[in-house]
Parts: C-alpha cells; sequence; structure tokens
C-alpha cells in the first residue's frame, strides 16, 4: 500500500460519541469513516476546482461524463454479507447477481414491478389459455346467434369452462401477488 501519515484532530466528547454511532451503524471503524470523509472532501473540491476550469467531468475518475456510452458497465462494492445475500435472492429467482441487481435497479429508478422469467411464462400461457376459452366462448355464441343447435355445450359445460377461468384468473392474482412480496421481502414464495 505504501506510505501513509496520520492525520489527526481534536472533537468534543458530543461529536465523538455522535460519530461512534454513525461508524457503528455502518459497520465501519472510525478510521476508515474519517478516511472516506476526507477524501469525499477531497474529490468534492477537486470537481469544483475542475468545474471551474473544464466543462466535462472526467470519466477516468468515476464521475458522469455525458460522453459515457449507454449500457456502459456500472462497478458497485458490496459488503460481503450484502453480496451473499444478493447471490441467494438472485439464486431463488434462478438469475445471475448480476442480472438480479440490474432488474433491481431498472425497476427502481423506471418504477417498475420486476417480473422473473419464470413467471413472466407463466403468465403468458395463461393468457394463451384464456385465449383459447374465449375463441370457443366466442364460437358457440356466434352459432347460437344464427340459430344454429349447439350440441355438446350445456350448462355443465359452460360452468366448467367459467371454472377454469376462474382458476386462471385466481392462480394469475397469486402468482402477481407472490411476485410483488417476494421483490419486497427478499424470497420468492412458492405459487401452488
Amino acid at each position: 500500500m505504501g506510505a501513509t501519515e496520520n492525520l489527526s484532530t481534536r472533537i468534543t466528547p458530543e461529536i465523538k460519541a455522535q460519530v461512534r454511532a454513525v461508524v457503528r451503524e455502518e459497520f465501519l471503524t472510525e478510521s476508515i469513516w474519517l478516511r472516506r470523509l476526507v477524501l469525499r472532501e477531497l474529490r468534492a473540491a477537486e470537481s469544483e476546482d475542475r468545474a471551474r476550469h473544464h466543462s466535462d467531468a472526467d470519466p477516468a475518475r468515476g464521475e458522469c461524463s455525458k460522453q459515457r456510452a449507454p449500457g456502459s458497465s456500472l462497478y458497485v462494492r458490496l459488503r460481503p454479507e450484502d453480496r451473499l445475500l444478493v447471490h441467494e435472492r438472485a439464486a431463488a429467482r434462478g438469475m445471475a447477481s448480476a442480472t438480479y441487481v440490474s432488474v433491481l435497479v431498472r425497476c427502481h429508478v423506471r418504477s417498475l414491478a420486476p417480473l422473473p422469467k419464470d413467471e413472466l411464462v407463466a403468465l403468458k400461457r395463461a393468457v394463451s389459455e384464456l385465449g383459447a376459452v374465449g375463441r370457443n366462448l366466442n364460437q358457440i355464441a356466434k352459432a347460437a346467434n344464427q340459430g344454429a343447435r349447439v350440441g355438446g355445450a350445456g350448462q355443465d359445460e359452460f360452468r366448467a369452462i367459467l371454472k377454469i377461468c376462474e382458476a386462471l384468473r385466481d392462480h394469475s392474482k397469486r402468482l402477481i401477488k407472490a411476485n410483488a412480496a417476494s421483490w419486497s421481502s427478499g424470497c420468492a414464495e412458492p405459487s401452488d
């Protein structure tokens, strides 16, 4: 790491207590927290100085630039315990960790409800089945309206079709509810 220097200051006991509370909440040492604070202030001062001299940010230092390519990589540091949780939650949805984080960020910034691939496939299948039922009902209704005798389609068959439609509706509702709950709690719940 190279040679380092010591930087020290004196603060009141009240401020020291506040610092202890902050670092405890962030799971840091006072030294690391103070170093981050100093580096952040130095970067802010450099940015202000650069803004006075240049019109564009420096992408090499991780600052936003209008010249940054869309879809370029973004690197995020996670605490080890957070990384484990991300990995577990991604695995529960059959996703790579990076894809899971990307979906979460995209959904957050665009205010979308995330829907994993398996759940999307199940919903598409349900919609397809409902479409087939609807087409069958339309054919029966058309024939009945034209005065044709509708053979085999009695009350029992219509009740069966109604039950299928209700079951698909209820299943879709449970799927959507489980999806919403799993993204807020972090664990996918089995849906039948």
